[in-house]
C-alpha cells in the first residue's frame, strides 16, 4: 500500500491522479483485445485479424494526429482518377459553350426573323399617343436674371484656347465666361484649337454670332475680340510669351480665386490652354448663373447656320404633315472614328477588323496597341458601350411604337459603310431624312468641309423635334437635352435607351416580336419619366439648366465681382 501510494505522489509530495484514458485510445485497445480473442477462438483467423489490426492502427494514428484532413483530398482525387480510368472517353458528353448573353452582335439575324411580324404590327404610332408621365408647363422656369451691379475696373485679361469638337468647345466658352465673370476679368473671344480628328479651322464668328455674344454679356462680363496693343507690348506681341496656366480638369472655382487671380492681377494678361472641362460642375449659384447665361442666351449660331437650319426645320415639318408636323430626331454615332474607338466587333469579319485597326492607329497612334492593353469586345458590348448600329436604332424605335410613317431626322456624320448599314433602317423608316437629303448641294456647299458647322445645323434641327433619341452619349446630347429642357419649361421628350438591356434583347435567339415590343415600350416609358427629373447634386448645369438653388435665388443673392485692391 505504501509503495502504491508513493508511486502516485508528485515531486512536491502531492497526489497526482492519472488522466482519464482517451476514448479513441480506449476504443482501439478494446477493439484490439476483442479482435484478438475472437481470432483465438476461431483458430484460423490470424491473417484477417492482423489486417484489421493494422488498419485500425493507421486509422487511430490519423485520428490522433488529425492528419485525415490533409490526406482526404488526396484520397478523393486518387479515387476519382481510378473511377475515370474505368470509363471510355467516347461516352463523355461534349460541353457546348455559348457566349454570354449580350456579348455578340446578332441584330441582323433578329431583324430577319422578326421582320414579317414587325411589318404586320404597324397600327399604333408613338407620336400620336400621350406619354405616360404628363408634364404641366410653368412649374420649372429658367432662372436667368439680369445683373444689378455695374462692372468695376477689370483685374486683367483672360485668353483661352477651346479644344475639341463643337460642343466641347461650347463647354470651354461657357466655363470661360463663368471664370471671367467670377474673377472680374475681361474675356478675349475664345480661340478654337485645330484638332486632328475634326479638322475644322472655323473661328468663333464662323459658328456663333459674335456681336450678339458680346452684347448679351455686357452687363456681366466684358468681352473683346483681341488683346489691347498696350498689353501685348509687354509680351513683345507674342502670345507664347504670356504665362499659361495648366489647370487640372474639374478644378473648383476656389482654385481660380486662390491661384489664378493673383497671377492675373500681377501680369494683367494670362492664358489658359487647353481649356474645356477645367471647372467643376459643383459651383456657387453665381457661377452657375453665368454658365447658364452664356450657354442658353449668349451663344447663338451665326446667321448662315441659323438661316439654313430654319429652312431644314420647315421642310421636316412639311414632310411630317401626317403627324401634325411632329418629327423624331435621332443622334446616330456610327461614323468610322466612333466605331473604331469603341473597339466593338460587328459583322464585317476580317475586312472590318483590318479597316478599324488602321483607323485606330491613324487617329490614336499607339493607344490601342501598347503592351498590356487587353481589349474584350464582348465585355464592351455587354456593358452597353458599343454604338448602336442603324439597324439596331430601327429595331428599337419600331419596338417603342413608332410606325413606318414616322418622319425621322438623322443627325450624324458620315456613316461607316453607309450603303450597307443604312439599308435596314431605311426599310423600317422610309421617311427618314438627313441634312444632305433636305438641302441642295448649293445650300450645303458653304458648310460641307467644316465639321463643326455641319454639327451646328444638326443641333438646331434636333432642338425643335418632338422627340430626341440619343444612342451613344457625349457632348452633343449632353447639351441638347438641357437646351430642350430650357426651351420647353423643364420638360424634355428624350429617349436614352438602356444599352445593356438592348444588348441582351438583340442577342436573344428565341425572343418573339410581342415580347420584344413590350420590353422596349417599358424602356421608352422609363426614358419619359427621366425627362422631367430635377437636377441632382453634381450634375451638369448644361443638362439641368435650372437647379433648385438658382430657382430659389433672387437678384440680391448674386455675388458681386471680385475687385482687386490697388
Amino acid at each position: 500500500m505504501q509503495h502504491h501510494a508513493y508511486s502516485r505522489l508528485g515531486s512536491f509530495g502531492a497526489a497526482t491522479p492519472s488522466p482519464p484514458s482517451s476514448p479513441r485510445r480506449a476504443w482501439g485497445r478494446k477493439a484490439s483485445a476483442k479482435g484478438a480473442g475472437a481470432g483465438a477462438g476461431r483458430g484460423g483467423g490470424g491473417g484477417g485479424g492482423s489486417m484489421r489490426r493494422a488498419a485500425r492502427a493507421v486509422l487511430a494514428a490519423l485520428l490522433r494526429r488529425q492528419a485525415v484532413f490533409l490526406f482526404a483530398p488526396l484520397l478523393y482525387v486518387a479515387a476519382m482518377l481510378l473511377y475515370m480510368g474505368s470509363i471510355s472517353l467516347d461516352s463523355v458528353p461534349r460541353i457546348i459553350s455559348r457566349p454570354a448573353p449580350g456579348s455578340m452582335y446578332r441584330s441582323p439575324q433578329l431583324y430577319a426573323r422578326l421582320r414579317a411580324d414587325m411589318d404586320a404590327d404597324n397600327a399604333t404610332d408613338a407620336l400620336a399617343t400621350v406619354w405616360r408621365h404628363a408634364y404641366k408647363g410653368g412649374v420649372w422656369q429658367p432662372c436667368i436674371s439680369n445683373s444689378t451691379y455695374g462692372l468695376p475696373e477689370p483685374n486683367g485679361y483672360i485668353y483661352v484656347e477651346a479644344n475639341g469638337g463643337l460642343n466641347q468647345q461650347r463647354t470651354s466658352i461657357c466655363n470661360a465666361v463663368a471664370v471671367a465673370g467670377f474673377l472680374n476679368a475681361t474675356l478675349i473671344i475664345p480661340n478654337f484649337h485645330y484638332h486632328s480628328i475634326w479638322r475644322d479651322p472655323s473661328k468663333f464668328s464662323d459658328i456663333y454670332d459674335e456681336d450678339h455674344f458680346v452684347q448679351r454679356l455686357k452687363n456681366d462680363v466684358r468681352v473683346v475680340d483681341k488683346v489691347p496693343e498696350f498689353i501685348m507690348e509687354r509680351f513683345s506681341h507674342n502670345m507664347s510669351n504670356v504665362f499659361n496656366f495648366k489647370i487640372k480638369a474639374w478644378s473648383p472655382i476656389e482654385y481660380y480665386k486662390d491661384v489664378v487671380l493673383p497671377k492675373l492681377i500681377e501680369e494683367r494678361l494670362i492664358r489658359i490652354s487647353p481649356f474645356a472641362n477645367r471647372l467643376s460642375f459643383d459651383a456657387p449659384p453665381a457661377v452657375q448663373r453665368m454658365r447658364c447665361l452664356a450657354n442658353f442666351e449668349a451663344l447663338k449660331f451665326s446667321k448662315p447656320i441659323t438661316t439654313l437650319s430654319d429652312t431644314l426645320i420647315s421642310r421636316m415639318r412639311e414632310k411630317s404633315t401626317e403627324n401634325n408636323g411632329k418629327y423624331v430626331a435621332v443622334h446616330l454615332r456610327f461614323e468610322e472614328d466612333m466605331v473604331a474607338f469603341s473597339c466593338c466587333v460587328f459583322d464585317g469579319g476580317d475586312e472590318e477588323k483590318t479597316q478599324l485597326d488602321v483607323a485606330r492607329e491613324r487617329g490614336w497612334r499607339g493607344k490601342f496597341t501598347r503592351p498590356g492593353r487587353v481589349i474584350r469586345p464582348g465585355a464592351i458590348r455587354m456593358n452597353g458601350k458599343c454604338p448602336l448600329t442603324p439597324l439596331e436604332v430601327g429595331l428599337m424605335l419600331r419596338g417603342m411604337g413608332f410606325s413606318n410613317n414616322t418622319s425621322i431626322y438623322l443627325a450624324s456624320g458620315k456613316i461607316y459603310k453607309a450603303e450597307k448599314n443604312m439599308a435596314p433602317l431605311l426599310e423600317m423608316f422610309p421617311l427618314l431624312q438627313t441634312k444632305e437629303t433636305l438641302a441642295s448641294e448649293e445650300e450645303l456647299a458653304p458648310f460641307k468641309n467644316f465639321s463643326s458647322r455641319m454639327a451646328a445645323i444638326d443641333y438646331s434641327v434636333c432642338v425643335h423635334s418632338e422627340v430626341f433619341v440619343t444612342t451613344q452619349g457625349g457632348n452633343f446630347p449632353h447639351f441638347l437635352v438641357g437646351h430642350r429642357r430650357y426651351l420647353y419649361g423643364g420638360h424634355s421628350k428624350t429617349i436614352k435607351p438602356d444599352k445593356r438591356r438592348l444588348a441582351i434583347l438583340f442577342d436573344s435567339p428565341r425572343i418573339g416580336w410581342k415580347s420584344l415590343r413590350r420590353q422596349l415600350l417599358n424602356m421608352r416609358s422609363h426614358s419619359d419619366a427621366k425627362g422631367i427629373q430635377m437636377k441632382r447634386a453634381n450634375e451638369s448645369i448644361y443638362t439641368f439648366p435650372c437647379p433648385d438653388c438658382m430657382c430659389r435665388s433672387n437678384k440680391s443673392e448674386h455675388s458681386k465681382p471680385i475687385q482687386a485692391s490697388r
